[in-house]
């Protein structure tokens, strides 16, 4: 039976390093992006040069076609038993009284909605109620959820607030059905994410004001999402875990 784990929005940063993760333990990798076909193709490429398994993907998590379009491509390689939910999105920096509704429907849509569908899907295959063999759904919050952003991305803290909220109940929901869910919550990590944002020095800023004085590495943040998704923590659900250096956890 070849294990397969789907991660949404893993052709760069956090998601690739949790791909090349899970390609080198020996699962099929399905590698879901939006519109990055060269990152994720070469991605692929690199993993699959390795001796591992590993189809790239296009699809918006938001679009519910599109990602049961991507859970038939998992379906293709083998048995699910994982799935990221990774794909997210912040915006510009503003106050919540300049904020769009366009704005606020595309961070809530492709943020929450999204992490529905997906995990909604692996559910469905995962779950011993439905007549799988179990699994793991990791979530990625933020530590922007306890901190809030005030003046940078109220919407975005929010929506990883929902995300907060769904693991725990979800988790609780699916105990029983073999199916463990947790989230990994990161704070300042050193990823192409801020300068989506409008902020390109985001992490040489904030560095010095941090616990540990450095930013995360994607590479540290994937390490906590592969150990919650391995059988190591076969008794952890529900854990929302910070990875943050001490951000939105130390005084």
């Amino acid at each position: 039976m070849t294990e397969v784990v789907l991660v949404t929005g893993g052709s760069r940063g956090i998601g690739a390093a949790v791909c090349r993760r899970l390609a080198k333990d020996g699962c099929a990798v399905v590698v879901n992006y939006a519109a990055n076909r060269d990152a994720a193709d070469a991605l692929v490429a690199e993993m699959t040069s390795a001796g591992g398994i590993a189809r790239a993907v296009q699809g918006d998590v938001q679009n519910e076609a599109d990602v049961l379009k991507m859970f038939d491509v998992a379906d293709s390689l083998g048995t699910l038993v994982g799935l990221v939910n990774n794909a997210g999105v912040v915006d510009q920096s503003q106050r919540l009284d300049e904020m769009s509704l366009e704005r606020l429907t595309r961070m809530f849509s492709i943020n929450v909605i999204g992490s529905f569908l997906c995990a909604r899907e692996a559910v469905r295959r995962m779950s011993t109620r439905h007549g799988g063999k179990g699994g793991g759904i990791v979530n990625l919050g933020s530590a922007a959820s306890k901190l809030g952003s005030p003046g940078q991305y109220v919407d975005y803290a929010a929506a990883k607030g929902a995300i907060d909220t769904m693991t725990v109940g979800l988790a609780k929901e699916v105990a029983d059905e073999g199916i463990r869910v947790n989230a990994v919550r990161p704070g300042i990590i050193d990823t192409e994410i801020h300068a989506s944002g409008g902020l390109p020095e985001r992490v040489g800023d904030l560095a010095p004001t941090l616990p540990m004085k450095r930013a995360g590495t994607a590479d540290e943040v994937a390490n906590a999402i592969i150990w919650l998704l391995s059988e190591d923590a076969s008794y952890t659900t529900g854990a929302i875990l910070d990875v943050s250096g001490g951000r939105a956890t130390l005084p």
